[in-house]
């Protein structure tokens, strides 16, 4: 592939990726390795043109009435659920975090040689989706060692929190996380159907559950401190 691709790929991944791992230096140690000089020549300078709001605009956008304060509802609702996922996100990573600075103790090396592979062959699977070769790149399994030895601990600290506390998945939780995910498709009623038709489907739904109840539940008995923040700086990426 390009000698630039890794770190497009890289990019990606920094941004969507579950993995503990710091896919951003990676990526810009492999553009190091590859940056070079260009020349270029331009042709013709373009000047973009923005087009009318109107209801032709607001077909192409899946709003069969056309009607633009149609489009501009949709538009905010779905900005609105991404703020709240993007500060769900935010506030469950600070919880973990302290949870994981708080609790001491030595993780079992199995476990974390374990999680270490899982991590491998992960980044491998999500290589080859992307119609990449995890066998160009030698991913060394040690560079992994922090990051799979914090998700076992993380592991291993949230299972007795729910254990002793009770802080399982319930039904109702479960169901309505499908149907708030559901909302961004032009079929919610659909989405939901095909979630509860096999119930293997609903495991992420059943996980995020349980995260939010051991945030709620480390919330209510931590001291917290709010701070105003900016929309575009939730909702900013990497300058």
């Amino acid at each position: 592939m390009s000698k630039y691709g890794w770190t497009l790929w890289a990019s990606i991944q920094d941004g969507v990726s579950d993995l503990d791992f710091d896919f951003w230096s990676w990526g810009m140690e492999k553009y190091d390795r590859a940056v070079a000089e260009f020349e270029l020549t331009v042709k013709r300078v373009e000047q973009g043109l923005s087009p009318d709001i109107d209801a032709e605009f607001a077909r192409a956008f899946g709003i069969a009435s056309g009607s633009v304060d149609e489009l501009r509802a949709e538009i905010e609702s779905n900005l609105r659920l991404e703020l709240k996922r993007k500060v769900e996100a935010k506030v469950k990573e600070q919880v973990f975090a302290a949870l994981r600075q708080k609790a001491l103790f030595v993780v079992p090396k199995s476990l974390v040689e374990g999680e270490m592979q899982n991590m491998v062959q992960r980044m491998g699977a999500e290589m080859r989706e992307q119609g990449m070769r995890p066998e160009d790149v030698n991913i060394n399994p040690e560079t992994l060692r922090s990051g799979a030895e914090s998700r076992v601990a993380l592991g291993l600290i949230l299972a007795e929190i729910v254990r002793t506390e009770g802080l399982g998945a319930k039904p109702e939780q479960v169901k309505a996380l499908v149907q708030e995910a559901a909302q961004t498709y032009e079929q919610p009623e659909a989405v939901v159907r095909w979630h509860y038709e096999k119930p293997e489907r609903l495991g992420d739904f059943e996980a995020l559950a349980v995260e939010h109840n051991v945030v709620d539940w480390v919330l209510g008995r931590a001291k917290v401190a709010e701070r105003p923040t900016a929309f575009t700086e939730v909702m900013g990426t990497r300058a």
